[in-house]
This record gives structure tokens, C-alpha cells and sequence, in this order.
């Protein structure tokens, strides 16, 4: 494949804004996170149902009570993971997501049994997975964000792990697009044969020799930015891969439009929404329990 500076500059521009909107949301503080994934996550259960609709035509003729109810119960999952003590006022709202992720889980699974559809079963599995692929996954990331850990002596929030982890996903993107346009010739996988060998193992090497120079510049531990690093390089790009499964069971090019020309909400997370979860198991296991 040979190099193609437009379609460089496209890449590039697209993984900026990604960076910028992310940075905003992260850093400016926990509830604009929050609202910014928020957004994402009800973004990509739409995108996700669609596809899986496309695909398993049954799936449309769910109820709005089981389309948007599982969504919303993602959406408790979320919120259970960020805070267990934030107020609305004088309402503590883990309080109010308990009980309604409670009424959720007891109600979904009656209404689902009892819509009037050939596969009521098949149809709850592809929620249930939705749950897991895409809520559970946005439930870590915003758990990472609120981590404290200290790696210097110093004590460091949680954005920096959801910081580096973005990072080295469009840093591997970036990188993994260059080499694999210069010197790639093996195909990685028939689901996107424009990914090679050379490509996805030479960005995830340039990955961590970069986002280790920004973790030192940030002060968190060198072994861990190379390991979140090599983590997220890695899975990001089987979560690629498994949208481009979707996609091609679909029978379309991208999952939407949010961005013209570039495609929708899981064409822009779908690494994420796979390194999310990875990470978060590293992080538990080697940092906050180690």
C-alpha cells in the first residue's frame, strides 16, 4: 500500500480533533468527562443497534422499552463506575442509579421474553454483548479517570492513565499507518486487508518508544507508559478489526456519519472501546494492587 500524504493529512487531522475534544473533556474536570462519554456511549449503542439490525433484521423490531432501556442501563453502569458520591443537589445520585439499574435489570429480561419475535433470545444476547462492548468498556475508562496512584511520590490523578491510554491509540494509528504504507506486505487479517504485519508491529514499537518519552515528560513511571502503551497498541487494534467485522457483516463502509467522511461514533472508539478494558486490568492489577 503505497503512502498517500492526503489521506495522511485526513488521519491526521481527524486523530487532532479526536485528541483535542478528548483532552477537553478530560482535563477540565470529572463531570466533563462524564457528560463528553455520555454522549459517546448513547452514540454508539445507536450505531451498534443499527448494525446488528442490519445483520439480524429481527433485531429492528425490538420495543423501545428493550431499544432504549438497555441503553439506559448501560448508561447507570457508567455512572455506578465514576462516583459513588456525587450529589445532585441533596440527592445522592449513585443512589438513584442503584435502584433504577435494579428496576432495569429485573424488567428487561420480562419485556424482552414476551415481545412477539421469532429469536427473543438471540436478540437479548446481542444487547447483553452491547453491554459488555460498549458500556462496560466506557465504565472502565471513566474508572481510570478517577484513579489517584502514586508512582514519583507524588501523588497523580487517574488522568494521566486515561491520558496516555488515548494517546498511545492514535499515536499507534499514526504510526502504524506510516510504516505499514512504507514497508508493509503481509496482510494482518482478511477483515481489513489494508492492515499488515509490518504496519500494526511497527506502530505498536514506535507507540511505546513515544509514549514513553511523554510519560517521563509527565513524571509517571517510564515501565508503565511503555506497558499502557504496548497494551492499547495491541487491543485497539483487535477492536478495529472487531468493528470492521460488524461493519462487513453489515454490509457497509463506516457505522455512521458523525463525521463526514470519516465515519460515526464506533468508527472513531472502536480501539478504545477494546483498550479500555485491557488496561484497566493492567492497571488494577500492576499498579493499584501491586
Amino acid at each position: 500500500m503505497a503512502f498517500n500524504v492526503q489521506t495522511f493529512k485526513t488521519r491526521a487531522l481527524t486523530a487532532i480533533i479526536f485528541v483535542v475534544v478528548m483532552l477537553a473533556g478530560l482535563l477540565w474536570n470529572q463531570w466533563s468527562f462524564f457528560i463528553l462519554f455520555s454522549i459517546v456511549h448513547f452514540g454508539c449503542w445507536v450505531e451498534y443497534q443499527k448494525l446488528v439490525a442490519t445483520f439480524h433484521p429481527d433485531y429492528a423490531r425490538i420495543t423501545p422499552l428493550h431499544k432504549y432501556g438497555i441503553m439506559l442501563l448501560g448508561w447507570c453502569m457508567m455512572l455506578y463506575f465514576t462516583d459513588s458520591n456525587r450529589w445532585m443537589g441533596s440527592i445522592r445520585l449513585s443512589e438513584i442509579v442503584f435502584w433504577l439499574g435494579i428496576a432495569l435489570i429485573i424488567i428487561l429480561p420480562v419485556s424482552i421474553f414476551f415481545e412477539l419475535k421469532s429469536t427473543p433470545v438471540i436478540n437479548f444476547g446481542y444487547s447483553i454483548g452491547g453491554l459488555l462492548y460498549l458500556s462496560l468498556s466506557l465504565s472502565l475508562l471513566l474508572s481510570m479517570r478517577l484513579l489517584h496512584v502514586d508512582q514519583t511520590g507524588v501523588a497523580r490523578g487517574g488522568e494521566i492513565i486515561a491520558l496516555l491510554t488515548i494517546f498511545s491509540l492514535w499515536i499507534n494509528d499514526t504510526m502504524a499507518y506510516i510504516v505499514g504504507s512504507l514497508i508493509g506486505k503481509t496482510p494482518l487479517s482478511k477483515i481489513s486487508p489494508k492492515k499488515t504485519w509490518e504496519g500494526t508491529i511497527g506502530g505498536v514499537i514506535l507507540c511505546a518508544i513515544v509514549v514513553a518519552i511523554i510519560g517521563k515528560i509527565m513524571e509517571f513511571s517510564i515501565y508503565h507508559s511503555i506497558a499502557i502503551a504496548v497494551i492499547a497498541g495491541i487491543t485497539g487494534t483487535i477492536g478495529d478489526l472487531f468493528e470492521s467485522k460488524l461493519k462487513r457483516m453489515a454490509g457497509v463502509k463506516d457505522s455512521g456519519s458523525i463525521m463526514p467522511g470519516h465515519g460515526g461514533f464506533l468508527d472513531r472508539f472502536d480501539s478504545l472501546l477494546f483498550a479500555s478494558i485491557f488496561v484497566w486490568i493492567y492497571v488494577q492489577l500492576a499498579i493499584v494492587h501491586h
